[in-house]
């Protein structure tokens, strides 16, 4: 039961980040160091990594294995902004599918993967099991990462479904139209 009023320290890091990122404090591109956040505003490195995690999950920060969490560059385009809210959301929502998904709708799922995996790179049918917006990479490829997802979501692990649902949508390069 949470106390009204109160806000826990991720709760506040994540403010906190967030208003410097939206304010031009810390630019795009910049790297951001745990240890430096959690110095600045008084916390340990726990509240300011799960903060990040969250920022990252609304498109504000990205995390590279190799350098870290940094800030990303706002106004990206229509297509871009639209995976990152896609992404913010289906990251929430696989989150909080892996504390409640039962066996019945893991095996929907499956199926539907299977189904996806099945077809040709071309099928019109891949749009009606999954409807997202196209994009280069291979249904293969697409499936193997669902699997990853399914994979996290049988294990009842929140944060690793959600973190690979998102690395699937923002991974994504989507499919250039051609105007006329």
């Amino acid at each position: 039961m949470t106390t009204p009023g109160y806000v826990s320290k991720t709760d506040l890091v994540a403010a906190l980040i967030r208003e410097l990122v939206i304010t031009g404090e810390l630019e795009p591109g910049e790297q951001l160091r745990q240890r430096d956040l959690a110095q600045r505003f008084g916390v340990s490195q726990t509240p300011v990594r799960e903060a990040m995690r969250r920022l990252e999950s609304e498109g504000l920060l990205s995390c590279d294995t190799h350098r870290g969490f940094t800030v990303v560059a706002p106004d990206l385009g229509r297509v871009e902004e639209n995976f990152q809210i896609r992404a913010a959301l289906e990251s929430l929502g696989a989150s909080l599918a892996a504390r409640k998904i039962d066996p019945a709708g893991l095996r929907r799922l499956r199926e539907l993967n299977e189904q996806m995996r099945a077809l040709a790179d071309d099928d019109p049918g891949y749009a009606g099991l999954h409807g997202g917006p196209r994009v280069t990479r291979t249904h293969a490829e697409s499936a193997r990462q669902h699997d990853e997802i399914l994979a996290a979501l049988a294990g009842g692990d929140a944060d690793a479904a959600s973190a690979r649902t998102y690395q699937h949508i923002i991974g994504a390069d989507p499919v250039k139209e051609v105007s006329g």
